[in-house]
């Protein structure tokens, strides 16, 4: 994922603009498993992602442009086989949208600021919210707790 940060001009960890590119674009910045989901709404098999199993605390953004999307604290365990949070870090973090392809009615979630294909939404989720967001773990970016930190360090934000 470096190479898409510093190759990248609208990927940004503070930047909270929103980014409009068209998937000719994209194609030049992102690698194809990235592209995949973010553009064409793919999905990684299920239990094969990075962040499935994954308990480090930090922030989780998106891999294709920055955006803050969760929290470790939001995630927990819900044995579908990709990441799942119970709310994202910000209400403008995620857009929402109708997803009723395969003759499933579901809730497509995208990134707030780019677009991207991030998963779905489902109403079987823990409390407080009730809700589970299945994620793809390739659509997401990870910063440690104590990176994220040290990047805010002195009132400096870095990307």
């Amino acid at each position: 994922m470096d190479s898409i940060k510093n190759s990248h001009p609208a990927f940004s960890k503070s930047d909270t603009s929103k980014v409009n590119m068209s998937n000719e674009e994209w194609k030049k910045y992102l690698p194809e498993e990235v592209y995949n989901i973010a553009r064409n709404k793919g999905t990684e098999r299920a239990f094969t992602g990075k962040y499935y199993e994954h308990k480090e605390v930090g922030t989780y953004y998106c891999a294709a442009c920055g955006n803050p999307l969760f929290s470790s604290n939001g995630k927990f365990e819900s044995s579908c086989g990709w990441p799942s949070f119970f709310e994202p870090i910000s209400k403008g973090s995620i857009l929402y949208a109708p997803d009723n392809n395969y003759g499933m009615n579901r809730t497509e979630v995208m990134c707030g600021r780019c677009k991207a294909h991030l998963g779905h939404v489902f109403e079987d989720g823990p409390p407080p919210t009730g809700l589970r967001y299945c994620i793809n773990s390739v659509i997401l970016d990870f910063d440690k707790a104590k990176q994220a930190s040290d990047k805010y360090k002195d009132g400096k934000k870095t990307n």
